[in-house]
């Protein structure tokens, strides 16, 4: 058989279009970043073999920035990187050489099972502006190194399983508007120090200790520090957070009254103080309230708090002040604001009220949601829609109300 003869035609018209395809990529990119990508391809991998996520990042291709599944360039270097998606979860582990992205301004995790560290060379990333990795299984701290990212805007590590403490210079980054650390097993105390100029900071459910002793931005407009082991007063001027829409501070240790200046905030609307040790009574007079809008929602279940009722919380469309200590009659702001549908949920089980001005032939709408058993009078059974936890329709016996009624007088 005749040795086959590769002519020079054969190779301009097989061969160079193999190397052209090679440096294609290499032109349409810079080696950092294809190296980068590389590195991420092979640590992280899809969790379902059916719809594989990185099926597009195909070496051969001849421009990475315009095929490869979540990547998006600009002037050949990778500025967003968008791993995963809900229907294309991930797992392994987030490599050491994403580092090499330094156009990068924003990395986005979808919700996986990406362990390991979160690697700390992530602070070598100087024009990131968004790090959003919720829900993956990431161990370990929160790498000081963030502190180094000056523009950083958001910053979610929500979800995971992070443990130590919230890095104090975290909180002082110039840009941070959004810092969602919710859901993690962090401890300690809040940072002393919160001069970044958050809008948004949430921090709930994890383990976090101590009082509330911080000074927040004054711009703040959601705070959460629910289902965490915080104690002491509620005195660190979050009555002067004047854009402040939405409070958790739910399930802690936190005692003493609350500051009567906190229900006249103008956009509070949302208010979760239940299951605390708060004491003392709602503020009395006229004052300057909330415009409660609907979906609006006050909760201060579950506490030790005594006294009439107010009529602070008319208009509210979901009011829980069940399981306290109040005492005296129902306001008629809070019958008319039900019965007009404005309020769809009025919670005042397991107190000593003694009674509500419930006219005969009042109508209440279906959609009202009501409970006032276990007080110190006979509540209409037959709008009551109570839940299960109030234990029935009972009111509470005479020789308690009695008793409470004589110790407070």
């Amino acid at each position: 058989m005749a040795t086959p003869h590769y002519s020079l035609l054969h190779f301009v018209v097989v061969v160079l279009p193999l190397i052209s395809a090679s440096t294609s990529s290499q032109q349409n990119m810079n080696p950092l970043d294809l190296k980068a990508l590389l590195s991420i391809k092979n640590t992280l991998t899809e969790v379902s073999p059916f719809k594989p996520f990185f099926s597009t990042w195909n070496l051969t291709a001849p421009d990475p920035c315009s095929s490869f599944s979540g990547v998006t360039c600009f002037l050949r270097r990778v500025s967003i990187l968008s791993l995963g998606s809900n229907s294309l979860p991930l797992a392994g582990s987030l490599p050491e050489l994403v580092s090499l992205l330094t156009e990068l301004t924003q990395l986005i995790l979808s919700p996986g099972i990406v362990t390991g560290p979160i690697p700390p060379q992530l602070g070598r990333l100087t024009k990131l502006r968004v790090i959003s990795l919720p829900s993956n299984r990431f161990t370990g701290t929160i790498p000081s190194t963030l502190s180094s990212l000056k523009n950083l805007h958001t910053l979610d590590l929500s979800h995971n399983q992070l443990a130590g403490s919230v890095p104090p210079s975290l909180t002082e980054l110039p840009q941070l508007k959004v810092l969602i650390l919710a859901s993690n097993s962090l401890t300690g105390a809040l940072p002393r120090t919160v001069s970044s100029p958050l809008l948004h900071l949430d921090l709930k459910s994890n383990q976090l200790t101590g009082p509330l002793t911080v000074s927040l931005p004054l711009a703040l407009r959601y705070l959460s520090l629910s289902q965490n082991l915080m104690w002491g007063p509620l005195t660190n001027g979050l009555e002067s957070l004047s854009e402040l829409v939405f409070l958790d501070l739910s399930m802690n240790h936190f005692s003493g009254p609350i500051p009567a200046q906190l229900f006249s905030l103008p956009a509070l609307s949302n208010i979760f103080l239940q299951r605390n040790n708060l004491s003392g009574g709602l503020p009395r007079g006229p004052r300057p309230r909330p415009n409660y809008a609907e979906g609006s929602i006050v909760d201060l279940s579950h506490n030790a708090l005594s006294g009439e009722l107010s009529d602070a919380f008319d208009g509210v469309e979901s009011l829980f002040l069940n399981n306290n200590r109040f005492t005296g009659r129902v306001p008629e702001v809070y019958v008319k604001s039900v019965c007009r549908g404005t309020t769809r949920t009025l919670y005042l089980q397991h107190n000593y009220l003694t009674g509500i001005p419930l006219q005969v032939g009042t109508v209440v709408p279906d959609t009202a949601s009501l409970c006032f058993s276990y007080n110190c009078m006979v509540a209409p059974p037959k709008i009551m829609t109570c839940p299960a936890s109030a234990g029935g329709e009972l009111p509470r016996p005479v020789a308690q109300c009695s008793v409470f009624n004589n110790h407070n007088q």
